[in-house]
């Protein structure tokens, strides 16, 4: 049966919402996690600031596990601990849970990729002023890799989306949800095909935000 487009705006509009919701507070939280994971990952290296072998094997080895596993395996695999720490695996508030930790080590990876661009001689040039390893991550650090990392985040946001969409289909809520609903199952190719527009505009406007923020750091 085809939707009734008259009334089923509002059902669109909130299903945009959810997703909306489900990719900014993974964004947020899994920056957070992301971050200190990541230089964690980048302090702890062989010779570095604050070199720690176990720590690092460690966090290398979790993010290696972690990333390459396609994310609807991960939703459906974890769905115990989803349960356990959320109370359900279902609704929006289930998605962030799953998704936040795989943003977190995909944002760490970015992180730690980014930190070791970074000249080697600002880091040793800090250290001979006498900077303890919490201001050389501070005011060395993380100033050096801002702008590239609003773009790796930007790249981590866009998949975000996606995995929104991949969320929805297992009862996530969101677009995926509406597109899975009302637009696979019953056949309706309108309701597919809006619901991949609203996709690519959010889509676009993260990708335009990570640009223009990331371009204003850069100059500083």
């Amino acid at each position: 049966m085809k939707v009734d487009w008259t009334t089923f705006w509002p059902r669109v509009a909130e299903s945009t919402g959810e997703t909306i919701t489900m990719v900014f507070f993974t964004l947020i939280c899994g920056s957070i996690f992301g971050i200190i994971i990541g230089l964690l990952l980048f302090v702890t290296r062989e010779k570095n600031i604050l070199e720690n072998k176990f720590v690092f094997q460690i966090l290398n080895i979790l993010i290696n596990i972690i990333r390459p596993i396609p994310f609807i395996i991960f939703l459906v695999a974890i769905s115990p601990l989803t349960r356990a720490v959320v109370g359900t695996t279902i609704g929006t508030t289930a998605a962030i849970f799953p998704m936040t930790i795989v943003a977190s080590f995909s944002i760490a990876r970015v992180v730690e990729n980014n930190l070791v661009s970074i000249d080697p001689g600002v880091i040793e040039a800090a250290q001979a002023m006498g900077a303890s390893p919490l201001k050389i991550i501070f005011t060395v650090l993380i100033p050096e890799a801002l702008g590239p990392l609003i773009l790796g985040l930007t790249f981590i946001s866009v998949s975000l989306i996606d995995f929104s969409a991949v969320a929805g289909t297992v009862g996530g809520g969101g677009l995926g949800h509406l597109a899975m609903t009302y637009g696979y199952q019953r056949f309706d190719s309108s309701v597919m095909l809006v619901t991949v527009i609203i996709l690519i505009v959010l889509v676009q406007l993260a990708q335009w935000l990570g640009n223009v923020l990331s371009k204003k750091f850069m100059r500083r």
